[in-house]
């Protein structure tokens, strides 16, 4: 197989996943570093075409440098992608450092006669500088799925390839003459090792954005807008997952008088309070607290591994803050106050049963006058039999 066959093969597989990467841009909020990457592949298939026109060159320095760096130029767009996918800085400071370093060494890189190791040395050196940048980014990104995993293996089998051209070079011996390159052994390893990493690095990458991808969609299915906290399909799924590992206490509270709220203040008023009392909620929970909004104004909070008296220290504090502070909502200055009701896990309770209970603690919360706390009865009657 020559080169320039694989080289063709490099050209078609680069234009694919430029647009690939550019749907996924298109198509998707999460995928931040999408469009640097398609950018990146995009500019790999102009180095492609530099390195067809290098055999018909009289005088190959200035088509060389072209290929030298636009290839640079692609890999440091896909060091921005990465670095912001993974939600970083792509180190400006040090890419610069690389470009500036690359510059004032083409003279004597390009001095070199073609077939010296140290040209191919001098030539590697920023593209294997930028593939660590690319693999520190996912590094100190400190995610450690299965795949960024492979994406960070793949990378610094991409770095180790830069790093072994030179030897490799030496071993197969080199063309003389820039335009001989192509008919080289050297060219024909180099550029099917190119293919090999391009293929890699581009499939798990468009991996990894498929599947965050997925996980920012299945998070927006399950989150209420208004308030941030979980809507009642994901209150309800993450609840019940968390009721099989053992004791919770249930809390569901409702705001005290929200339609007088929303009649005489108007459905902004009300939404603003509604996000306000979400915000108390959230905050006051403990950092495994399950908290969703599961009606209008009705809201509720899974506390795992918590006994009956941890879920009504909870609610009273939430209960406190809320009456307490005194919220300006569009021209809106007064108190607003909620009412509560608690309730424990038994053995046998499903999530139906544990919200039953918790529903009628929370009726006699406003039975007897709202901005009250009720702990469910048959614990307070548990309570008393065995005092």
């Amino acid at each position: 197989m020559t080169a320039a066959f694989v080289l063709g093969i490099n050209l078609f597989i680069a234009g694919i996943f430029a647009v690939a990467f550019a749907v996924v841009a298109a198509i998707s909020r999460s995928a931040h570093g999408a469009k640097w990457i398609s950018l990146g592949y995009a500019t790999g298939v102009a180095t492609i075409l530099f390195e067809y026109l290098l055999p018909t060159q009289t005088n190959p320095v200035p088509v060389g440098i072209a290929v030298f760096l636009t290839y640079l130029l692609a890999m440091t767009f896909c060091v921005v992608g990465v670095a912001r996918h993974y939600g970083f800085d792509p180190r400006w400071p040090v890419i610069a450092g690389i470009w500036i370093v690359t510059i004032f060494t083409i003279p004597l890189t390009f001095s070199i006669p073609y077939a010296s190791p140290h040209r191919v040395m001098l030539y590697q050196s920023p593209y294997f500088a930028m593939q660590l940048l690319i693999l520190l980014a996912l590094i100190e990104s400190g995610r450690r799925l299965k795949l960024d995993l492979l994406l960070a293996g793949v990378m610094a089998t991409a770095a180790l390839i830069y790093a072994s051209r030179p030897l490799i070079a030496w071993q197969l011996g080199q063309a003389s003459l820039a335009q001989d390159y192509m008919a080289t052994d050297y060219a024909a390893i180099s550029q099917s090792l190119g293919a090999g990493t391009l293929v890699a690095q581009a499939l798990v990458m468009l991996l990894v954005m498929m599947r965050d991808t997925t996980a920012e969609m299945i998070v927006r299915s399950e989150t209420d807008p208004l308030s941030s906290v979980l809507n009642r399909r994901g209150f309800e799924f993450h609840a019940e997952a968390a009721l099989e590992q053992g004791d919770a206490v249930l809390v569901v509270a409702d705001l005290d008088y929200f339609k007088q709220i929303n009649d005489n203040f108007g459905h902004a008023a009300g939404d603003g309070v509604i996000a306000h009392f979400a915000a108390i909620m959230r905050d006051a929970a403990p950092d495994d607290a399950i908290v969703g909004r599961i009606g209008g104004e009705e809201f509720a909070v899974l506390l795992p591994d918590a006994m009956l008296s941890d879920g009504r220290l909870y609610a009273e504090t939430v209960r406190g803050r809320f009456a307490t502070k005194q919220l300006p909502i569009l021209g809106v200055n007064q108190r607003f106050t909620a009412s509560f009701g608690v309730a424990q896990r038994t053995a046998s309770d499903s999530l139906a049963d544990l919200s039953r209970r918790a529903d009628e603690a929370l009726y006699r919360a406003k039975a007897g006058g709202r901005n009250l706390v009720r702990v469910e009865l048959s614990e307070l009657r548990a309570a008393n039999e065995v005092a």
